[in-house]
């Protein structure tokens, strides 16, 4: 595949204004399907949670599932949006080979919410306020898996394997409209953007938005146009980009590789790109169809969706407080300035730190293993930190430290086999013999043989040089394989050296 041009960064929004769009799909965590009474799981044997609407069958017919109407009218408010007093369900033809209807069941137009807007604050604390135009119900398609070939991808696989689980999984689907004036912080919004809906569907308990497992999936649509211009320029959509830093980096990337060739004379073509996480680059995947292509009519076999007055009202009554708010909140709750609160913010682990705190940890604490150790480690294996250990495992973890049976480095090792799947914290601590010696016998021991061998330092702090201690200390500390609380073998070691 060839290399395409790129531009330098600052150089391409010289010449060019980028215009952006996001269409964020969030899998609900609904009991059953969007359409069937099938199980909504992840992770099960492949084709075992399937129903006959799932596979298309003939004779086999669709019904709404309530819980992911009223999921989805949650979702609506939350985003500020109105309500429609009725909406109905379209069908979308376009060749599924993970649908076994061949089409799909989605809203067109007449969608369940419309007209809202989110406030969408970057890293400096500046709010962006992003319109929304729609969010709109729909079933996901099932997942095919190419086998053969080096990179898993359909081109160069030998065969394909199609697994229906997630076939019928209800979806909300939430369309921006195009958004003006981001500028060089362009990359920086669609991060913040899709974090915001996470915090929002997270806060709502409508979803798992693990963006790994595919429960929040991100197209990102970028377009540019010279200065000065009114028209908008053509767009690409790049999809299902697959974690927030990914969405900055791509939306980066296609600034830069569409300036290339817009200011070399060429046109850019209306087309889906694929994202690719090794390389940083964008891909060529299909020619980008307008609404016309996909022949929608209204769904025969549904009704239309009308919910009532009440039902709003009391969906509406429910909301949590909006992000915006609940960050000002949080960091006045848990004491930090600015750039602490900035650190969990700009990581995605607001909702982390809150859960590792409910479950007894102190903010410092909870702040520290997930910005600190958790980040670092995911970084490393190119992760995202939230999918590695769960808030509760963190709370587990800090409880041992603050007990005394952990110091902190033995908490650093414990966290290593936590994040390697070996079990608890405790399970851990009691698999690795990690726990803190809280028995002076063997520190004293291990103090007298230090003591010993080094009776030029015993003579030093004998004299009253007791910062001399400190390689006694050293040296216990190693004999004890760390496995030692460090202020304790400090009193022990002056107590014994006066002796």
């Amino acid at each position: 595949m060839a290399k395409d041009a790129i531009m330098d960064f600052d150089k391409a929004l010289e010449l060019f204004e980028p215009v952006l769009g996001f269409e964020v799909h969030v899998e609900l965590n609904t009991t059953t399907k969007m359409f069937s009474a099938a199980p909504n799981s992840f992770g099960r044997e492949p084709n075992t949670d399937l129903a006959p609407v799932d596979l298309g069958l003939p004779g086999s017919l669709p019904v709404v599932n309530g819980e992911a109407v009223r999921y989805s009218i949650s979702l609506g408010l939350a985003l500020g949006c109105s309500i429609a007093p009725s909406s109905r369900f379209a069908r979308k033809n376009y060749f599924y080979p993970d649908l076994g209807k061949n089409y799909q069941i989605s809203q067109y137009d007449e969608p369940i919410a419309f007209e809202g807007e989110v406030e969408v604050e970057l890293e400096d604390g500046t709010v962006i306020r992003v319109p929304i135009e729609r969010a709109h119900m729909e079933e996901d398609a099932g997942k095919l898996t190419h086998v053969g070939g080096a990179t898993g991808r359909i081109q160069g696989a030998e065969y394909s394997l199609v697994d229906y689980n997630r076939a019928g999984v209800p979806l909300v689907e939430i369309v921006t409209k195009p958004i003006f004036g981001a500028e060089h912080r362009a990359p920086e919004l669609g991060a913040a953007y899709v974090r915001t809906i996470r915090d929002i569907v997270l806060s709502l308990g409508i979803s798992d938005a693990k963006m790994e497992r595919g429960n929040l999936r991100c197209d990102a649509n970028v377009s540019l146009r010279p200065r000065g211009q009114e028209k908008l320029g053509t767009r690409t959509e790049t999809k299902n980009v697959n974690s927030m830093r990914s969405v900055q980096r791509a939306v980066r990337y296609e600034i830069q590789r569409q300036a290339a060739i817009l200011a070399a004379g060429g046109t850019i073509t209306q087309e889906t790109r694929h994202w690719h996480e090794d390389t940083g680059t964008t891909s060529p995947g299909r020619p980008k169809s307008d609404a016309d292509d996909y022949r929608y009519f209204p769904e025969p076999d549904l009704l239309p969706v009308v919910p009532s007055a009440d039902l709003i009202a009391e969906l509406r009554a429910a909301l949590p407080e909006p992000p915006a708010a609940r960050r000002r909140r949080l960091k006045e709750e848990w004491g930090f300035t600015d750039l602490e609160f900035r650190d969990v913010a700009n990581g995605g682990l607001i909702a982390e730190v809150e859960a590792t705190v409910a479950a007894g940890a102190s903010p410092a604490a909870a702040r520290k293993w997930w910005t600190g150790e958790l980040t670092r480690i995911a970084n490393a294996q190119n992760r995202e930190a939230v999918d590695l250990v769960s808030p509760a495992d963190v709370a587990a973890l800090q409880l041992l430290v603050d007990s005394g049976t952990l110091t902190d480095k033995l908490a650093r090792q414990v966290l290593e086999g936590m994040v390697a799947g070996e079990g608890s914290p405790q399970e851990i601590v009691d698999a690795r013999g990690l726990a803190v010696v809280s028995d002076d016998g063997p520190l004293i021991a291990a103090i007298d043989d230090a003591l010993a061998a080094q009776p030029d330092v015993l003579q030093k702090i004998r004299e009253g040089k007791v910062q001399a201690a400190g390689a006694v200390i050293g040296a216990v500390m190693k004999a004890m394989r760390g496995q030692a609380d460090a202020a304790r073998v400090r009193e022990l070691v002056l107590e014994r050296a006066a002796e």
